[in-house]
C-alpha cells in the first residue's frame, strides 16, 4: 500500500515537472516591452515562433507588415529556419538578387542555380522582407487592409504575384490560424495598458500584446500606409497666397513642394510665364535642361525640390524601366541629392527589384 501511495504521488508532481500539465498548444512569456511571444515547443514550427515572433512585431510597427503574415510567410518559405537558404544565408523569405548589392547564393529553384540574397543575420532578412513590401508600388495596395485582416493580406500577396503557387493564400492562412499568429497584431485593451489589472494592482504597461478576447482587442498601432504618405496634397488658396503662387488653377504639394499639372499643349516656359518665373528657373526646379512640349498631367514643380524625401518615404524598389528623375519627380527629390545618396553619378533606367534610397 505504501508503494502504491508513492507510486500515485509520483504519477500526481509528474506534469509540474514535465510541463504537460497544460493543454495549449503554444505556451507565452511577457517580455520588459509587454508583448507577447511563443514559448518554445517540441515542434519546429512552435521553436520558429518563439525565436522570430519578437523580430516580427518589431516589424510590423516599423513597416506596418502584419507580424502574423511575416511569421506565416517566414515558417513557409524557409521550412521553419531549416532550409538550406535559411540555414546557410539567413534568407527566410525567398528574395531573389534582382539587382542586390550585397552577399549572394546560388540555389536550384524555378531553375538551376538561381541568385538570393544572403544576409549577415535573420534580422536583416525580416527587415529586407518588409522593405520590399513596403517601398514597391505592386505591393502598397496592401497597406490599405487593417492589420488584423490577414486573410486579406495572405490573398493579396498572391495576387501582386509573390508567389505561383495558386494554394499559397490558403497555406498562410492555416498556418495563422493554427499557431494564433493573429495575437501578434492585437494590442491589450485600454484597461490593462493603463497599469491596472482586474484585481485593481498596477501591472507593466503593455504596448503591443497577443491578447485573444476579440471583444477587448485592439488593432496594434502601425506607421501611416504608403498611400497617405505619397498622394500629393491639394493646396487651398490660403496656402498658395502664402507661397506667393497664382491662384489661377489648383495647386498641390508633395513634400511640402508645390506644383502643378500641366494641360495638353503646355511647354516648361508657358508654365514658367503663369507663375512669374523664369524658363531656366522652372527647368532647374525640375532637373531639366531645355524645354519641351509636356504631356497632359506631368507634374511640373514651381519651387525647388528637398534634399530628401517626406519622414517614413525612407526607399523605392524599382519595377524595372522607371529613371532617377522620375523617381526624383514623383517624391519632390532634387536629382543631385538622389545621386549622391545612392552612389550613382548620372540619371539612367532601373533595374527591376533595384533600392533607391530617398533619405538616410
Amino acid at each position: 500500500m505504501k508503494k502504491f501511495a508513492v507510486y500515485f504521488l509520483i504519477l500526481c508532481l509528474l506534469p509540474a515537472f514535465s510541463g504537460c500539465g497544460s493543454l495549449s498548444k503554444v505556451s507565452s512569456s511577457r517580455d520588459d516591452a509587454g508583448a507577447v511571444f511563443s514559448g518554445a515547443g517540441d515542434s519546429p514550427q512552435l521553436n520558429y515562433i518563439s525565436r522570430y515572433s519578437r523580430i516580427a512585431v518589431e516589424e510590423r510597427k516599423r513597416s506596418g507588415v502584419p507580424a502574423s503574415i511575416t511569421l506565416a510567410q517566414g515558417m513557409l518559405e524557409s521550412g521553419n529556419g531549416m532550409s538550406e537558404l535559411a540555414v546557410r544565408g539567413n534568407n527566410h523569405f525567398g528574395i531573389k538578387c534582382h539587382d542586390w548589392k550585397g552577399q549572394k547564393i546560388y540555389y536550384d529553384d524555378d531553375r538551376k542555380g538561381e541568385c538570393f540574397r544572403k544576409y549577415r543575420t535573420p534580422e536583416e532578412s525580416y527587415r529586407d522582407h518588409s522593405d520590399f513590401l513596403r517601398y514597391r508600388d505592386r505591393y502598397k495596395f496592401l497597406f490599405e487592409f487593417r492589420v488584423t485582416d490577414y486573410k486579406s493580406w495572405a490573398y493579396g500577396l498572391k495576387k501582386a504575384g509573390y508567389a505561383t503557387d495558386p494554394s499559397y493564400p490558403k497555406k498562410l492562412i492555416n498556418l495563422i490560424e493554427e499557431y494564433d499568429l493573429d495575437r501578434f497584431d492585437r494590442a491589450l485593451p485600454k484597461k490593462t495598458r493603463q497599469g491596472a489589472d482586474k484585481s485593481g494592482k498596477d501591472s507593466k504597461p503593455a504596448a503591443d500584446a497577443g491578447y485573444r478576447n476579440d471583444d477587448l482587442a485592439e488593432e496594434a498601432s502601425v506607421p501611416a500606409t504608403p498611400a497617405e504618405l505619397e498622394t500629393p496634397k491639394p493646396l487651398s488658396d490660403r496656402q498658395g497666397k502664402t507661397m506667393h503662387l497664382s491662384l489661377s488653377r489648383q495647386l498641390f504639394s508633395q513634400n511640402g513642394v508645390p506644383f502643378v499639372y500641366s494641360a495638353e499643349g503646355e511647354t516648361y516656359a508657358d508654365i514658367a510665364r503663369s507663375y512669374d518665373l523664369f524658363t531656366g528657373e522652372i527647368l532647374r526646379y525640375n532637373d531639366l535642361e531645355s524645354d519641351c512640349d509636356l504631356l497632359p498631367g506631368t507634374v511640373v514643380y514651381l519651387q525647388p525640390k528637398k534634399s530628401r524625401a517626406a519622414r517614413q518615404v525612407d526607399k523605392y524598389v524599382a519595377d524595372g524601366g522607371e529613371t532617377l528623375r522620375d523617381i526624383a519627380q514623383r517624391y519632390a527629390v532634387r536629382m543631385k541629392s538622389l545621386l549622391k545618396l545612392n552612389g550613382m553619378e548620372a540619371d539612367r533606367t532601373l533595374d527591376e527589384g533595384e533600392m533607391i534610397l530617398l533619405r538616410k
